[in-house]
């Protein structure tokens, strides 16, 4: 039986050494993933780390289709952080990579590993940021739009902006 096809939505990050070549691989391997398709992507953003003091992130918002099972996709974002070099370690500590599941399809998903829409999205100026380049107008959590949630959020400069070096 074949799997119907969902759009979704990914968020990648990176603070660790090569961070601009982390995301662009993970943006290929992204695309060569069965059942797969990378349809854009936004310019990556350069965040200030979350939480713990760190060097800064480089995100970018991913929009893709596949056939791949909610859980199936979860798998392979978790596999593609493995071959970038993250192991398990601190919340909100240095990585190599992070894929981050932020909408599958127009699925609510609540399990022990999978929450979608991501829960802490509508908080997040360096998730909000790129992805407003990609669906300014889609209402994750209710009616506020990403645009309108990342204007309430008002992110001071230098705390989330557009990477000169991106393309």
């Amino acid at each position: 039986m074949k799997r119907p096809v969902k759009t979704c939505f990914l968020l990648l990050g990176s603070n660790q050494e090569g961070r601009k070549n982390k995301l662009t691989r993970a943006l290929t391997d992204l695309g060569r993933l069965p059942g797969c398709t990378v349809l854009r992507r936004s310019r990556f953003y350069e965040t200030a780390a979350v939480g713990k003091k760190g060097k800064p992130y480089l995100n970018a918002a991913v929009e893709i289709k596949t056939s791949l099972s909610a859980m199936g996709l979860l798998i392979e974002a978790k596999r593609l952080e493995a071959l970038a070099g993250r192991k398990p370690g601190p919340r909100w500590g240095p990585r190599p990579l992070d894929v981050d599941i932020l909408s599958f399809g127009r699925d609510k998903i609540l399990t022990r590993w999978l929450c979608v829409p991501h829960k802490l999205l509508t908080r997040r100026a360096f998730a909000l940021a790129p992805l407003a380049e990609l669906a300014p107008g889609w209402k994750p959590q209710g009616a506020a739009t990403v645009a309108a949630l990342l204007a309430r959020l008002n992110p001071s400069p230098g705390t989330v902006r557009i990477f000169l070096d991106d393309r």
